[in-house]
């Protein structure tokens, strides 16, 4: 099956991926000192700016009811995926996710970082500088996309965003309790309804950009996919996303 039309960018000469993994954490605005303390000059001028919640139509409230539908009904799926960030740096590799709050991204070569979310956390290894970082997954907007039941239009949730184009349906949300915190934008392909990319925006306009092909739902997975260690010890249980 080939690459979703979903306005690739073009290649560019790679950073350290390390590097590349870690903006994407921050992209995901997490609850860390370190991060945040790295990031409070951008949060200033976000907050004069909050994102405004959509005022819904019939077709809008059809459409959110029809996706939360789709979503609620997938236990999970498998994937190869595109990462795109802003600066046009292009990763590619396989994805799980499981409902509630487990998903495994596995980079292809050269890479070798490893994205882990399960039991309440996002935690991402970099072999290469033996580093692990561990934040909770409800502080991401991923933790939408993960949640045991998904309500797109009520409840911590909030429509910013609809737009439709041939084929397309974009839905962008933020968290209530955290709008300036970044978004989450979901992109379905229209026949048939399905997941095919979605689009993690920080206060500071950073994008990372991740399209889904060779999509195979199934689940449950072995929890092994969603556990990381840095020695023999499983993440600790928790909630989900």
């Amino acid at each position: 099956m080939p690459y979703p039309p979903t306005r690739p960018r073009p290649p560019a000469a790679a950073p350290r991926a390390s590097r590349f993994l870690l903006r994407f954490l921050q992209h995901c605005r997490v609850g860390s000192a370190a991060l945040l303390l790295a990031s409070v000059a951008a949060f200033a001028p976000a907050q004069a700016a909050l994102p405004q919640p959509l005022q819904l139509n019939a077709a809008d409230k059809a459409l959110l009811a029809k996706v939360e539908t789709y979503l609620n009904n997938q236990q999970g799926l498998t994937a190869n995926f595109v990462q795109v960030s802003s600066d046009g740096v292009t990763r590619t590799g396989k994805a799980w996710l499981e409902r509630p709050g487990k998903m495994r991204f596995e980079y292809n070569p050269p890479d070798k970082q490893l994205l882990v979310a399960g039991f309440g956390l996002l935690v991402y290894h970099d072999p290469e500088l033996n580093q692990t970082t561990n934040i909770p997954l409800g502080s991401t907007p991923l933790g939408i996309l993960l949640a045991k039941h998904v309500d797109l239009n009520s409840g911590g949730v909030e429509v910013t965003q609809i737009s439709r184009q041939p084929g397309e349906d974009d839905i962008t949300l933020v968290r209530k309790d955290k709008p300036a915190a970044g978004s989450l934008t979901l992109v379905f392909s229209t026949n048939p309804l399905e997941l095919r990319q979605w689009v993690v925006d920080d206060a500071q306009g950073q994008e990372t950009r991740v399209s889904l092909y060779d999509i195979q739902p199934g689940g449950p997975y072995p929890n092994s996919l969603f556990q990381y260690a840095t020695s023999s010890t499983p993440i600790p249980s928790g909630g989900g996303g």
